[in-house]
């Protein structure tokens, strides 16, 4: 039995303020590691295109933050990488662009210089690199088509594996006596299996230790596993023991463990895992429950292998084999680290957690900590949204519109770059005149060849939408500082459109955006370079109104949900918010984003706060959430997104409270529910498409299938087809209606008031009706169940047996299992032998 038994060793998730935030990994798909560690730094793949790694200090520095440097490494994507035994700053990557690169990451306030090696295996895209465990200067790397071993200051290969084998990947084993393991897997094998296998008899393993099947929708897990043996026949046969499995509350994008230098061992942490999720590196770490104190526990701590490099790689090829010296890991004696980041300080350990106090079985104890900590299996640190395991998925291929051609991808920054009403989707062609195509969503499929109808707007378009209290019209806004007001007809574009319905005219420059009063049927707001807002009348074709007091360019505006007052943003980094009826000049104004790339704003919380999308001083996107009856005091909170050059479009889910954000060129979209008190922003499972979009639109909510779980929907544009995109909540009675998450909609597409009631002070509101089917009752009435005790009491689990009452239960066991065969055995149905065929020894 391993001395990390399943009753000792427990795993623990640090606390998030031990999370390493603001990080972004890539959705892509390789061999390799997405993460490794050294006792200093953490390094993981990022979703930049190309070849974008992320570095991070492993500790935080003495204001309890972390920070996150983007490195470009190589043309293509990081396929994995690798932290030298001997050097906590040298770092090694390899890259599908068919290239090894070795780098010197001397610490995180200085800027990473170019490459210190640079190799060319020139063996199509490599898989997998990895240092050698005892000589300074060998790596090896894989690829699809054999391994290779270098010598980082040679140009050429020292020997290399070919592998003909197909559909096989290749994964390195090094070793220190003088040969090379390649061990070659089935990379179309969903079956998860672990094996133990002796390097000097390969023919077949020792071991193993089969995980189950996967098909990708299991929730993550982590297992600890133990190589052990038991006494078989005689002999000692190697086994595992598992010592720990836990599961993960997030998806997992990569696991890397931390150097056992870098272990506390006052705390009796044995091992500590860096989990990477879609935001934050979770730290994991196993301790086994000892008392605390000055004793250093000798039994939980062998001597390590040190940092000094056992021989050159010379030496190595020449045929020496030596191993790297081992050192002690008691505090007084541990060596220091061969590199130290820059602005580093050790977290302190929290005190050891004693697992027996806890009321459920100990195999399975998963325990959070947070300041003050319960001991408890499955405790979440801080509170956790409903909608934390959101799952976004495209639906069937019959329900896209596919064969488009000549999209105009390259609309300005603040429009979204095509939009969508329940009925029918408008985007813009990249065709002389400001051509609009307008596709009806319940006509679906591959569109012909041949010519089809548009609208000519005549000229270029700056930005579009639809009337919500008129499916039918498309009002556009053009370059020439005009607002063109189009009528589509019932059932489609049968025929070219060359006519408006009427024009607007008043800006004297070209107009940014454009949006349409939440109550007031025909009153329309429009920004534009002339650095005014002006309020239309659709009905007669007048401005109304004109608000004044921007000095630089409006990057994006939104009425309130009350529509009483508009809010925008501006370049000039400011948040104004107006209400037109009373004044053209703003009632509030506060700092907005330091950046000045691009932003967007949006009410939420039923217009309590402002969210606000845009960049900070180092032109990374951030989220920032704005008191809107207090906009001069800034932002109360903020969450860093990534780095990327397009501004984050927010759409915001009114009955649940999700803000849904991606750029045009993104492939992923962000979910956050934000709520009224920390930690504001809950971050939820994001979607990743395999290829950028062009733009995202979401749908009205009555468009969602409200009996699947789903609470929103949108539309993904791509190069050449449109794809709507589906947003569920995993539930289990999904026969009952989720009131919980359907809560009574409001019926925005019924007009309430004319744009001259509004204007002259009237107020409205929506009324709101129920999502449900008539044939589905609400989960809050479904009928209790009772609860099933899984497990029993830990009581049971530790109490104490004699060996006579062990053998008793076995004993019993037997009988009762023999007991139950009623049936004959099968060698009671043999047949015998004549006397005659027996012969004894004598009759030979």
């Amino acid at each position: 039995k391993s001395r990390f038994s399943d009753t000792d060793l427990a795993h623990v998730f640090l606390s998030e303020q031990g999370w390493i935030p603001a990080v972004r990994p890539g959705s892509f798909t390789s061999q390799g590691s997405s993460i490794k560690s050294s006792c200093q730094l953490v390094a993981f793949t990022t979703e930049q295109a190309g070849g974008m790694l992320g570095l991070v200090s492993l500790n935080a520095d003495d204001d309890r933050k972390w920070k996150v440097n983007q490195v470009a490494c190589h043309s293509d994507q990081v396929t994995d990488l690798d932290f030298s035994p001997f050097d906590d700053d040298l770092l090694v990557t390899c890259s599908a662009d068919e290239t090894v690169k070795v780098w010197h990451v001397c610490g995180l306030g200085e800027e990473v210089q170019g490459p210190k090696t640079t190799l060319s295996p020139q063996d199509g895209r490599l898989e997998v690199v990895q240092l050698h465990p005892c000589s300074s200067g060998i790596v090896a790397v894989g690829s699809s088509r054999g391994a290779q071993v270098w010598d980082v200051n040679h140009p050429a290969a020292l020997a290399g594996i070919a592998s003909t084998l197909s559909h096989y990947t290749v994964k390195l084993v090094c070793k220190s006596q003088g040969k090379i393991k390649v061990r070659l897997f089935r990379t179309f094998m969903r079956q998860q299996e672990m094996r133990l296998w002796d390097g000097r008899k390969l023919s077949s393993s020792l071991a193993s230790l089969s995980l189950g099947t996967s098909n990708g929708q299991e929730p993550p897990s982590a297992m600890c596993v133990c190589p052990s043996s038991c006494q078989h026949d005689g002999k000692q046969k190697p086994l595992f023991v598992t010592v720990s499995d836990c599961l993960m509350e997030m998806s997992t994008r990569g696991v890397a463990m931390v150097p056992k230098l870098a272990v506390d061992v006052g705390s009796c942490e044995v091992m500590r895992v860096l989990q990477l999720t879609d935001g934050f590196i979770v730290p994991v770490s196993y301790h086994v429950p000892r008392k605390a104190g000055q004793d250093f526990h000798s039994d939980l701590y062998p001597d390590t292998a040190g940092q000094a490099a056992a021989m050159k790689a010379e030496e190595w090829w020449s045929g020496e084999n030596r191993q790297v010296e081992t050192v002690s890991l008691h505090p007084d004696k541990r060596p220091k680290p061969c590199a130290k980041a820059a602005n580093q300080r050790v977290v302190e350990a929290p005190p050891p957690v004693n697992v027996r106090e806890v009321e459920e079985p100990p195999s399975l104890i998963c325990v959070y900590l947070a300041p003050n900590y319960v001991n408890a299996r499955s405790v979440h640190s801080g509170p956790s949204s409903k909608f934390r395991h959101l799952q976004g998925s495209v639906l069937h291929r019959d329900t896209h519109i596919t064969n488009l051609r000549g999209l105009h991808l390259t609309t300005p920054g603040e429009c979204d770059g095509f939009c969508a009403n329940g009925q029918r989707v408008a985007v813009p062609l990249a065709i002389a005149g400001g051509q609009i195509a307008v596709f009806e969503l319940s006509q679906p499929g591959k569109l012909p060849d041949a010519f089809m109808p548009t609208i000519q707007n005549s000229v270029n378009v700056a930005d579009f939408c639809w009337d919500p209290f008129d499916p039918h019209r498309l009002v556009v806004a053009g370059d020439d500082a005009k607002i063109r007001v189009w009528k589509v007809p019932e059932g489609g574009l049968t025929d070219t459109l060359t006519e408006p319905e009427c024009v607007l005219q008043g800006h004297t420059e070209k107009i940014y955006t454009i949006k349409f009063h939440p109550y007031a049927r025909d009153l329309l707001a429009s920004s534009s370079y002339d650095l005014s807002v002006r309020l239309w009348d659709l009905q007669t074709g007048q401005e109304v109104k004109k608000l004044k007091g921007h000095l630089d360019q409006i990057f994006g505006m939104a009425w309130s949900p009350d529509g009483k007052q508009l809010a925008t943003v501006c370049k000039d980094g400011k948040i104004r918010v107006y209400d037109p009826r009373r004044s053209d000049e703003p009632v509030q104004e506060g700092p907005g984003p330091e950046g000045h790339r691009g932003a967007r704003l949006v009410w939420v919380l039923g217009g309590k706060f402002l969210l606000v999308s845009g960049f900070d001083s180092r032109s990374e996107r951030q989220l920032y959430l704005v008191p809107s009856d207090c906009v001069k005091s800034g932002s109360i909170a903020c969450a860093p997104a990534d780095v990327s050059p397009s501004t984050l479009i927010p759409f915001h889910d009114p009955d649940t409270n999700l803000i849904l954000l991606t750029g045009k060129g993104d492939t992923r979209v962000y979910v956050f529910e934000i709520v009224p008190e920390e930690p504001y922003f809950m971050e939820c499972s994001s979607f990743n498409s395999s290829e950028p979009h062009k733009g995202f639109c979401f749908l009205p909510k009555t468009s969602c299938d409200v009996r699947d779980v789903e609470v929103a929907r949108a539309l993904r544009l791509s190069k050449s087809s449109i794809e709507p995109v589906a947003f569920k909540v995993p539930r289990v009675k999904k026969e009952f209606f989720q009131d919980d998450v359907f809560p009574d909609s409001a019926v925005w597409w019924e007009s309430s008031l004319s744009a001259a009631s509004w204007l002259s002070g009237s107020n409205s509101q929506h009324r709101k009706i129920s999502l449900r089917p008539t044939d589905m009752a609400p989960v809050s009435e479904a009928p209790k169940e009772a609860p099933v005790r899984k497990y029993l009491p830990s009581s049971v689990y530790l109490e104490e047996k004699t060996d006579e009452q062990k053998k008793e239960e076995l004993l019993s066991a037997m009988v009762a299992k023999l007991g139950n065969l009623d049936n004959p055995l099968p060698q009671e149905s043999y047949e015998g032998v004549d006397e005659e065929e027996w012969y004894s020894q004598s009759d030979q």
